[in-house]
């Protein structure tokens, strides 16, 4: 199996339930607590590649309050909703597991199983 990283939130329950998971499958992922290290612009793209995202939009926390302030629900300009996020990384979506060239969100935990099961 390709390497597994997790980018993860400690605080979040469907991000602790998302490691447990993996480590039920006997998977010790590489743990990036993106809240301490966030992605760069480059990495965040990259990562809405590997989930098959339409848009950066998909990736972002609506109801953050920096959503709100930044005033991006009007925002249609890709690059600025991944800055967005490298500038406030508590406005990425969590847990993302990447396995290889492909990633998946934790939302529900049980969906990252397409990837670690491939």
């Amino acid at each position: 199996m390709a390497s597994v990283t997790i980018y993860h939130n400690p605080r979040c329950s469907k991000s602790r339930q998302t490691l447990q998971l993996l480590e039920q499958h006997n998977i010790q992922p590489t743990i990036v607590e993106y809240l301490k290290s966030p992605p760069s612009l480059t990495e965040l793209q990259t990562l809405v590649k590997q989930l098959g995202c339409v848009s950066a939009r998909e990736l972002i926390r609506s109801k953050e309050e920096a959503y709100k302030a930044l005033d991006l629900a009007n925002e249609t300009d890709e690059t600025k909703l991944l800055q967005a996020m490298v500038d406030n990384p508590k406005l990425i979506e969590r847990p993302i597991v990447v396995v290889g060239d492909q990633a998946r969100l934790g939302r529900p935990p049980e969906a990252v199983l397409e990837v670690i099961e491939a």
